[in-house]
């Protein structure tokens, strides 16, 4: 059955060539032309793909029309530090500090990070650095100078002058532990590499505070903490490497599922093949457009390939159908692609410009997913159903295939298909609409727990177990300053930062804000003031407030570190030291600031602003992805249903497929909630892209369903024989693609097993939903035609049949083909 005769190419081709579509036409009549074509394009995209590398910026994870964000930007150039920036922590589990050995080590560790390229050495702070100085009022007057003085030689003595300068400093659970057994290297980066005037490669930088910091200088008595984002970026690109050992995990199952499905190694092989170039297209578009691929769209090259694989399948079962009815290779892969490229086209501009919908969510690095989404889902138009069908009229089914398919066709009692179609009858769809009904209930009140912004402390994208949360729990624990900081801007007039109101109003604020349960201590203009209050006063501590006497006040700030205020003293930050960033505490800390600002009725021409600081970046971004998600939502799905709309001209129709997807979307949200993981930039997109991977299985399961009700059947038989061809292909797809995915719980990354607990279930729920809920809900939709249902009373669809006359053993046949 590979090949026909000459007599037997005329029955068969001349008639399927009267219907034709242009699109086949120009694809089939020139398939060497395509096949070059599709070669050197797979070659030159795969030359780019290789040139790829993960990539990170800190800007395009933050939303810059924010208010909060444009506050910060305005003031960027005055907040030096407060962006982008790691903190080496040097602990000793020996003894304290105040060693020679130890002070040996943590000034080469300033040297070594100094040396960084990247770092903003003019920001850099240690005990070691000169800018970080100590004051005190003597009876000689003011005095003052580095923590390290010029005259430290390591001795007995000078270590006794350092613990009274770090004391006098002020630094103690700043640069130097509460317990004084380890120091920090604060070190702020620049947007840019100054040697390559290229973004910062954060992977890069990671590498070189492994090799150059920890392995150079950790051993039996010291011990390297390392946090920041450029640390856990760098961290979440080196797990690339396990990302794609589960992405070829991913493969293989794949494989062997499609060859059991299939029982032919070239059907499986492939629609695999395919796949695997849309990934290099994808990648390979990305890098000749000038993009790159983020740590937290990884995901997406996985997801492109689920898709292809998703619309592979239904074109071998297409292809396997019309084998096992009489047609040849070449005509069997024509009638395929005849019948499948319109519902596949449709699905897939569905799932493209439903990802595209990402677009409104103003946040750079989304927008990238996005992009990165639409170009793949383009590029499988071309190669999944296109290049596919091409490969296939060449490679054709084996024998062994086609039989399995007349078999199954004759002979399969096909009892779990019977099952299913007995839902399109009223009494089992009204009971399977009370089942959904009630999930759906369940759901919406679990996700009424769904959380915005992180929930753990630390990097929720590592385990809590991660060297990088360990280092994290460390710096936490032993520090008054955490590395979360939220920072409130005070802007007044020129020379005014150190006005007594001014102050007064910073410490009014600051006091407030201690007060609150996350927050760990507070840091301003105001500490320094008063401390130096207190020196004029002979340390007694009685004298440690604001003192009205404007004088002092200015004198007092002159003093101040470098940061407390801007050139111009009309700017004063206050940093707000938290526990942790997770949501709630973010949300408490924006709430009293915000309602300080409305009680607030102080110094005219004094504003309160936020917010700066990691913490009132991603509190930001908590604010924008809460408005964002449902917003999101909203334009998915009314974009995939406008299209459907367009292609089936049926309000019933577009109900059908958008029901089950939007239970998959409100069981999902209730499951993050459940596993306690929050909605932010990572996992924002993933539930709009596992509306788009549900709609294809909605889409390919009503068109062909729609064919047999055209035919005259009724819906339980023409859901039956839907059930066969499309429904198979469907089931073997959510499962095995299921299956895939699921071995990502076992990375060593937290996000990457987030997102495969999370794929698992849109895979497996949107599966059962296009074939369980699908025709249920059509059940109680659509009118019932009596006559037809009568008509059609047994499950075999209507056939014609095709006597062949093979002229070299003049052998009769007869070929059964569906109508």
């Amino acid at each position: 059955m590979s090949s026909l005769n000459p007599q037997l190419e005329q029955t068969f081709l001349k008639p399927a060539t009267i219907g034709e579509p242009i699109i086949e036409r120009i694809l089939f009549n020139h398939r060497p032309v395509w096949l070059t074509l599709f070669t050197l394009l797979t070659l030159f995209f795969g030359y780019q793909a290789n040139q790829i590398r993960p990539e990170a910026s800190y800007e395009k994870m933050i939303p810059t029309f924010h208010p909060y964000i444009a506050n910060y930007l305005a003031h960027k150039d005055d907040l030096k530090g407060l962006g982008s920036a790691v903190r080496i922590s040097v602990e000793t589990t020996e003894g304290d500090i105040f060693t020679k050995e130890f002070q040996d080590t943590l000034k080469q560790v300033h040297d070594e990070v100094f040396y960084i390229s990247g770092v903003d050495r003019t920001a850099l702070k240690s005990i070691w650095a000169s800018a970080v100085r100590w004051n005190e009022v003597t009876e000689e007057g003011l005095a003052g100078g580095p923590v390290i003085a010029e005259t430290y030689d390591g001795s007995p003595a000078e270590l006794k002058k350092l613990r009274a300068n770090i004391f006098k400093s002020g630094q103690v659970g700043a640069l130097v532990a509460n317990n004084f057994k380890s120091a920090v290297v604060y070190a702020p980066l620049m947007g840019k590499d100054p040697e390559t005037g290229e973004p910062i490669d954060y992977q890069a930088f990671s590498n070189k505070l492994e090799t150059l910091v920890r392995d150079k200088y950790q051993n039996k008595t010291i011990k390297i903490h390392i946090t920041g984002f450029a640390k856990v970026v760098g961290d979440l690109i080196d797990g690339a490497n396990q990302v794609a050992v589960f992405f070829a995990v991913a493969l293989i199952i794949t494989l062997v599922m499609l060859y059991f499905y299939a029982r032919c190694l070239r059907s499986a092989v492939v629609p695999l093949l395919c796949s695997v170039t849309a990934v290099i297209w994808q990648l390979g578009l990305l890098k000749t457009l000038g993009y790159g691929i983020d740590p937290y769209s990884m995901l997406i090259p996985f997801l492109v390939f689920a898709i292809g694989i998703s619309h592979g399948v239904q074109i071998i079962n297409a292809i396997a159908h019309e084998n096992a009815t009489g047609s040849n290779k070449e005509l069997a892969a024509r009638r395929a692609f005849r019948s499948l490229y319109i519902p596949g086209i449709i699905a897939l501009v569905s799932d493209g410009v439903g990802f595209a919908t990402l677009m409104v969510i103003e946040i750079p690095v989304i927008q990238d997913l996005a992009i990165a989404a639409s170009m793949g889902v383009a590029v499988i138009i071309l190669t999944n159903l296109f290049l596919l069908s091409i490969l296939m009229s060449y490679a054709g089914i084996s024998k062994a295939s086609v039989n399995k398919q007349l078999h199954a066709e004759e002979h399969g009692k096909h009892q779990f298909w019977q099952l299913l179609s007995t839902f399109t009858q009223r009494r089992q769809a009204w009971a399977l609409l009370i089942i959904a009904l009630l999930m759906a209930a369940f759901g919406l009140h679990q996700s009424q727990g769904l959380k915005i912004g992180d929930l753990d402390a630390g990097a929720p994208e590592l385990r809590p177990d991660s060297r990088y949360n360990m280092d994290n729990s460390f710096i936490t624990d032993n520090y008054t300053t955490s590395t979360d900081i939220f920072v409130v801007m005070v802007q007044s007039a020129k020379e005014k930062c150190s006005d007594y109101r001014t102050l007064d109003a910073i410490d009014q604020l600051q006091w407030r804000m201690q007060q609150l349960p996350g927050v760990q201590s507070g840091r301003s203009l105001v500490n320094h003031t008063k401390q130096m209050m207190t020196g004029y006063n002979e340390g007694n501590i009685k004298w440690l407030a604001l003192n009205r006497n404007q004088p002092l006040l200015d004198q007092a700030s002159v003093t101040a570190l470098p940061g407390s205020y801007n050139a111009d003293c009309s700017l004063t930050p206050v940093f707000i030291y938290l526990n942790d960033h997770k949501a709630e505490t973010l949300k408490t800390v924006v709430a009293e600031v915000e309602a300080f600002i409305d009680d607030f009725k102080g110094v005219e021409g004094l504003t309160f602003k936020l917010a700066a600081g990691n913490a009132g970046i991603e509190a930001a971004t908590n604010v924008v992805i809460e408005k964002a998600q449902y917003q999101m939502l909203i334009w998915v799905y009314a974009v995939v249903g406008i299209l459907c709309l367009l292609t089936f001209r049926s309000i019933r129709t577009v109900t059908c497929i958008l029901l089950p997807l939007a239970l998959t979307s409100l069981l999902c949200q209730a499951l993050m909630a459940q596993l306690g993981i929050g909605v932010k930039v990572a996992t924002l997109p993933v539930i709009a892209l596992g509306v788009g991977i549900g709609v294809d299985y909605g889409i390919y399961i009503y068109s062909k369903l729609e064919t047999y009700l055209s035919a005259g059947m009724s819906l339980k038989n023409a859901y039956f024989n839907t059930l066969k061809t499309t429904g198979k292909a469907v089931a073997f797809t959510g499962l095995t693609l299921g299956i895939g995915v699921g071995t990502w719980v076992l990375s060593p990354i937290k996000f990457q097993a987030d997102m495969g607990i999370l794929l698992t279930f849109m895979f497996v729920w949107n599966m059962i939903g296009a074939l369980v809920f699908l025709p249920a809900i059509a059940s109680l939709l659509y009118k019932r035609n009596p006559q037809s249902a009568q008509a059609n009373d047994t499950l075999k669809p209507k056939v014609a049949v095709t006597k062949i006359t093979t002229t070299k053993n003049t052998q009769k046949d007869e070929h059964c083909h569906a109508v």
